[in-house]
């Protein structure tokens, strides 16, 4: 069974670069196009889709607001070329959220997410569960880097660090640097792998090792700082001491 898309956006540009990537994504049907979000309450009204692909900033009616509109939601994939609403978007458990311009590997890692959201609650019609708890959680993650597009297991990464507009994504031994903010990983990773330390820092919970004073200590020897504001992180990664 065929996952039906409602595109909405009020750029035309933006139609063609999602049409072209659903067509070429098999279990993806194209079932309509709305260029304002007030329209797509409208066309929900008659025609039920499976997925949307929402903008969020759009005239009359944003994007988010038209999320707190509908009673019976459809998986939802945010397009936006702001990452500030991330944060927003996933309290509103949106599918996944995709920074434009976003090349198709990226739209088919969350394509994959919302089939497996979609295959969920095939398998379960009489439960209602929150999105959040279905959807599946992502073992890896594309990091752009010197022009090229890397694909990096999470379990592998063992912290990032933020320089500005940069972000430093370390393993083991090296790191690579990719034109992100440190904010909008911290909305993209599940916080049950990864948690902010530090503003300038995110840790891997799996290679903590012991935390001493203000000094995050990792099981390969690195050492990163624990914020005065992230105190609290104690308690998440060792529990009441």
């Amino acid at each position: 069974m065929n996952i039906r898309c409602l595109i909405v956006d009020d750029e035309p540009l933006a139609h063609d670069v999602i049409l072209n990537y659903i067509s070429e994504v098999p279990f993806l049907e194209v079932a309509g196009q709305c260029y304002r979000a007030t329209e797509a309450l409208n066309f929900l009204h008659n025609d039920p889709v499976d997925l949307i692909f929402l903008d969020i900033r759009m005239p009359k009616l944003s994007g988010l607001d038209f999320i707190k509109t509908l009673q019976k939601r459809p998986i939802i994939i945010i397009t936006s070329a702001y990452e500030a609403h991330a944060l927003e978007s996933f309290d509103l458990d949106v599918c996944d959220y995709l920074l434009k311009p976003f090349r198709f590997e990226r739209f088919l890692k969350a394509a994959n997410r919302a089939l497996s959201t979609f295959n969920s609650q095939k398998q379960m019609p009489n439960v209602e569960v929150a999105p959040s708890l279905i959807t599946a959680e992502p073992t890896q993650i594309y990091i752009k880097s010197d022009k090229k597009y890397i694909l990096q297991d999470l379990d592998k990464i063992y912290y990032l660090e933020s320089l500005g507009n940069y972000v430093k994504i370390w393993d083991d031994e090296k790191f690579w640097l990719t034109p992100r903010t440190l904010t909008s990983f911290e909305s993209q990773l599940s916080s049950e792998t990864f948690i902010r330390v530090h503003k300038s820092f995110i840790a891997n919970r799996a290679f903590v090792h012991y935390i001493e004073g203000n000094t995050i200590f990792l099981r390969n020897g690195k050492q990163l700082p624990l914020g005065k504001n992230y105190r609290h992180v104690v308690k998440l990664l060792f529990g009441p001491i």
